[in-house]
């Protein structure tokens, strides 16, 4: 009996320790590093460190970029949650509730910008958003609303709504599976039960559906506002690279210029332990709103 529970301890130390070594090498080493170079100013290549205290975090709030890349970052979480949740949801009910023999195909076109790179998603979009031959300013002037057409990507005004598109069509798929996944473990008994009630499709949906996928909902919302606030800079460096005149500049994009492009490495940690917090504030807080109680029928 001790040894079987020393072999069970022992199996367990096995499987966890790797895991800890990895998690510590690449999360809790660079996590703790970043918060250790934010309170020195620091070129990121020269061998000589300046301890400056808490200078860079008085930068930090007396920045005037600060707020906007904020607001932007925030921008994107909010557009990105409603508009890859409403598709997902929808095209997850379409595909499992109506009975459309191309399920399997669209499954597969819908999941496909997911395996696309963001870099070549990024690209591929400029294209689309090229003043001259794009595809969005042909169509525009193929029926007639010339007045439309702008060049997207250099317009202040639009160049952040313009990241939002293709931001929600790369994220679809992945949430759309995770939705499709939930829908298909409901007992098909629920719904012959609501019919004989006579429930409509919308009554199905909302009482019955809707309910008892919640957990998945709320998993790829969270998904969705980390990934945003800790990812979209990328999107934004390829299609923009924060411009105009700083319009699509994000926490993350503004994070890269100032460690690697002006070479402040101290400051660009110092925005690095601000997109954590505000992260961690977020997702807590969400965690708050987005808490129910588990539905069971």
């Amino acid at each position: 009996m001790v040894q079987t529970k020393k072999q069970k301890y022992l199996f367990l130390a096995f499987c966890l320790i790797p895991t800890f070594i990895m998690f510590s090498i690449f999360t809790l080493y660079p996590l703790f590093s970043g918060l250790y170079y934010s309170f020195f100013e620091w070129s990121g290549a020269s061998n000589t460190r300046e301890f400056v205290g808490f200078e860079n975090y008085v930068k930090l709030f007396t920045d005037d970029i600060i707020p906007a890349t904020i607001w932007h970052d925030y921008f994107l979480v909010v557009t990105k949650v409603i508009g890859i949740m409403i598709m997902a949801l929808f095209i997850a009910v379409a595909l499992t509730q109506l009975k459309i023999k191309e399920a399997p195909f669209y499954r597969i076109i819908f999941f496909f910008p997911n395996i696309m790179s963001v870099v070549v998603i990024g690209i591929l979009w400029m294209f689309i958003y090229n003043p001259s031959l794009g595809l969005v300013n042909s169509g525009l002037e193929a029926i007639g609303l010339e007045e439309w057409t702008r060049p997207w990507l250099g317009d202040e005004k639009w160049a952040l709504p313009s990241l939002v598109l293709p931001s929600i069509w790369a994220g679809i798929g992945l949430f759309m599976l995770l939705l499709m996944g939930g829908i298909s473990n409901i007992s098909k008994s629920n719904y012959e039960a609501a019919r004989i009630d006579g429930a409509s499709e919308w009554q199905q949906f909302w009482h019955i559906t809707l309910p008892l996928i919640w957990p998945q909902i709320k998993i790829s919302i969270l998904y969705i506002v980390i990934t945003t606030l800790n990812g979209s800079f990328i999107i934004v460096q390829v299609m923009t690279g924060g411009g105009p005149n700083n319009a699509t500049h994000v926490m993350g994009s503004y994070l890269y210029q100032q460690a690697f492009t002006q070479y402040n490495f101290g400051y660009g940690a110092t925005i690095g332990v601000m997109i954590l917090v505000l992260s961690l504030i977020t997702v807590l807080l969400l965690q708050f709103l987005l808490r129910r109680e588990k539905v069971e029928y």
